[in-house]
């Protein structure tokens, strides 16, 4: 994330990410700051996009998930 993903959002650019649930599951605990024990209750729609929104010091501020 911070090599990669980090400076893109910082210079104001939009970042898409396709992977595999396990991936993307430890993207969003690490973007959310969920606990080890939470992220065993994220749930992960197969093919469900979610968009998220930060501040300029890339905190989350938002969290939207695209569903049917």
């Amino acid at each position: 994330m911070e090599d990669q993903i980090a400076p893109k959002l910082l210079d104001g650019k939009n970042v898409i990410i396709a992977a595999h649930g396990n991936s993307l599951r430890a993207l969003s605990k690490y973007i959310e700051r969920i606990s080890d024990d939470d992220i065993m209750n994220l749930e992960m729609a197969t093919g469900e996009p979610v968009v998220y929104d930060f501040d300029d010091k890339l905190n989350m501020t938002n969290k939207t998930k695209l569903g049917k």
